[in-house]
C-alpha cells in the first residue's frame, strides 16, 4: 500500500521545508518537491497548512508498574492507545528487577505484559534493583536483547535503592558494555528521615511530599552520580529532573565535555508545588494535591525552578522531555495515602499530552519548531539507539509520522481529550494552540478525523543499538 502525505511542511530537528512524503511497506520511501509525484497512491493525506513531523518517542513510561501496594492504572493496551491519540508512536518502558529477583526474569515478565498488547512500537530499559554478581553478569546479555540502557535508584530504600558501592560496580560494567546508565537522583535515606519528621509533626498532606523531597536532595544526588560516572567513565542520563540546582550540576559536567545528560518532564515545566501539590477542593479537601504526587516532586514556581527547566531545554543542558508516565486513579489508589503522604502512589499520567504541551512552548516563544521535534522525537531516538529507524522524516526510516495542525486547538480534560485509564486528569483545563490530526505508526493510520483506527498488537518490540548521542 502506498500513502502520500502532500502539501505539508516537513519539520525535522535540522529544519523545516515543503515536501510530499511517500510511504510504502511501513517505511518512508521518498520525499518529493510538492506536487511532483505522479505515480499515484492508495491513500492521500492533505497536510496543507500543517506540520509533518516524526512520531513522538516517549523514552520514560511505566505501564502496569507495581508501586506502593498497587499497579499503575494504564496497561500496555490502554497506555499505548492514549499515546497514539497524542502523537507518540514509540514508548520505552521499564522492565523491573527488584532486590532478590533475577534480571532475566524481570525482562521476561515485561515482554509478557507488552507482547501483543501495544498499539505503538515499544522498547525497554532494564531496572537493576539489586546489584550483585548475578545481576552484573546478567547485564552482559542486555545488549544482545536490544536493551541498551538500565536504570538505578538513589531513592526508595528497601525497594529499589542502590548505595554508592553498588552504583560504582554497575557503572563499571556499563562502561565495558556500552550501556547507558539512567539514574533516579534523590538522596533516599535522607528523604525518609525528613518525611518521618514531618509525619510525626502531623504534616501528612500531599504538600509535604514536596517539602520532604527538598531540592537539596536532588542536587546532592545528581552531583554524586556525576562523580561516580566521571570516575568510571560511564555515560550518565539523569531522569525526571525538576530542581534548577540539579540542572546546574549537569551543565557543569557538560561544560567539561562529559557524557552526562538530563531529562525533564511536562509536569516540571507547567505544574508547581504551590498550585498543584498545595491544592484543595470540595471533594478531596487538601488531599486534592495527591493528584500531582510524583518523584522527583513538583517544585516551587516562586523559586524559579519551572523557568530554569525551560532555559535548560533552550541551552541543551537538558536534552529531552519524557513523561515518566505512571498513572494512578484517586479512588482506591492515591487514596491509599489519605492519611499520610508517604503512602500515596507516586506518579502522574501524561503520555497522551507531551507532544501538545511541548508544542505550546513553541507557541509561547520558548522553543523553536525544530527544537520541539528534537526534544520529543529525534534526541530520544539518538540517545537510546534508534535514530535513522525512528526520530526523523527521511527515506528508509519507519513511517512513524504525525500531521500536526498549528491552527487547531486541544482542550485537555477528563471529559474532553482524555484516553488514559485514570479517573482524573492531571492536566484538567489546559488549552493547547495546536492539534494532533493524524498519527501514523509504521505506515498504519492510528488516529485520523477524530477517530481511533489502531489496534492492540500492531506495536512491535524495537531492539535498540547503543546510544548515538555520545561525545
Amino acid at each position: 500500500m502506498k500513502t502520500l502525505i502532500t502539501n505539508g511542511t516537513v519539520v525535522n530537528a535540522t529544519g523545516t521545508g515543503q515536501a510530499d512524503v511517500l510511504i510504502e511497506n511501513e517505511k518512508i520511501s521518498a520525499l518529493f518537491t510538492p506536487g511532483t509525484y505522479e505515480a499515484g497512491a492508495d491513500k492521500i493525506i492533505d497536510a496543507a497548512g500543517k506540520y509533518v513531523i516524526p512520531g513522538g518517542i516517549d523514552a520514560h513510561t511505566h505501564m502496569q508498574m507495581p508501586f506502593g501496594g498497587t499497579n499503575a492504572s494504564d496497561t500496555f493496551e490502554t497506555g499505548t492507545r492514549a499515546a497514539a491519540w497524542g502523537g507518540t508512536t514509540t514508548i520505552i518502558d521499564f522492565a523491573i528487577q527488584k532486590q532478590g529477583q533475577r534480571v532475566e526474569d524481570g525482562l521476561e515478565t515485561w515482554h509478557g505484559l507488552a507482547d501483543g498488547e501495544c498499539a505503538v512500537d515499544y522498547s525497554f530499559h532494564q531496572v537493576i534493583g539489586g546489584v550483585d554478581d548475578s545481576s552484573l553478569k546478567a547485564m552482559e546479555k542486555l545488549v544482545d536483547e536490544g536493551v541498551t540502557s538500565y536504570k538505578m535508584f538513589m531513592a526508595y530504600p528497601g525497594v529499589f535503592y542502590a548505595d554508592d558501592a553498588q552504583i560504582l560496580r554497575a557503572m563499571q560494567k556499563a562502561r565495558d558494555l556500552g550501556l547507558m546508565t539512567m539514574m533516579h537522583a534523590e538522596n533516599g535515606p535522607a528523604i525518609d528521615v525528613l518525611a518521618e519528621q514531618l509525619a510525626s509533626q502531623g504534616k501528612t498532606a500531599p504538600y509535604y511530599h514536596g517539602i520532604a523531597r527538598a531540592w537539596q536532595m536532588e542536587e546532592e544526588a545528581t552531583h554524586r552520580a556525576i562523580m561516580l560516572a566521571d570516575l568510571t567513565d560511564a555515560p550518565l542520563y539523569i531522569v525526571h529532573m525538576s530542581a534548577k540546582q540539579a540542572v546546574e550540576q549537569v551543565a557543569w559536567a557538560r561544560d567539561k565535555a562529559k557524557n552526562v545528560f538530563g531529562e525533564t518532564c511536562p509536569q516540571y515545566l507547567y505544574l508547581s508545588l504551590e498550585k498543584q501539590l498545595g491544592a484543595s477542593s470540595d471533594q478531596w479537601g487538601d488531599f486534592e494535591g495527591a493528584k500531582w504526587v510524583c518523584s522527583t516532586p513538583l517544585r516551587s514556581e516562586q523559586e524559579g525552578h519551572l523557568e530554569a527547566m525551560w532555559q535548560g531545554l533552550r541551552t541543551n543542558d537538558l536534552q529531552m522531555v519524557s513523561t515518566d508516565h505512571c498513572p494512578f486513579c484517586m479512588k482506591d489508589q492515591k487514596e491509599l495515602g489519605k492519611d499520610d503522604f508517604r503512602s500515596i502512589p507516586n506518579g502522574i499520567g501524561s503520555v497522551e499530552h507531551r507532544v501538545d504541551l511541548l508544542y505550546q512552548g513553541v507557541v509561547d516563544g520558548r522553543i523553536s519548531l525544530p527544537r520541539w521535534v528534537e526534544l520529543i522525537s529525534t534526541t530520544p531516538a539518538r540517545m537510546f539507539g534508534m535514530y535513522g529507524k525512528k526520530g526523523v522524516i527521511q527515506p528508509g526510516a519507519d513511517a512513524d509520522i504525525v500531521v500536526y495542525d498549528p491552527a487547531g486547538h486541544t482542550s485537555i480534560g477528563l471529559n474532553k481529550t482524555h484516553h488514559m485509564n485514570m479517573d482524573y486528569s492531571a492536566w484538567e483545563g489546559f488549552e493547547i494552540d495546536g492539534h494532533v490530526d493524524v498519527t501514523i505508526s509504521r505506515g498504519r493510520v492510528l488516529v485520523e478525523d477524530g477517530a481511533y483506527k489502531g489496534a492492540k498488537g500492531h506495536g512491535q518490540f524495537v531492539k535498540r543499538g547503543l546510544s548515538q548521542y555520545l561525545i
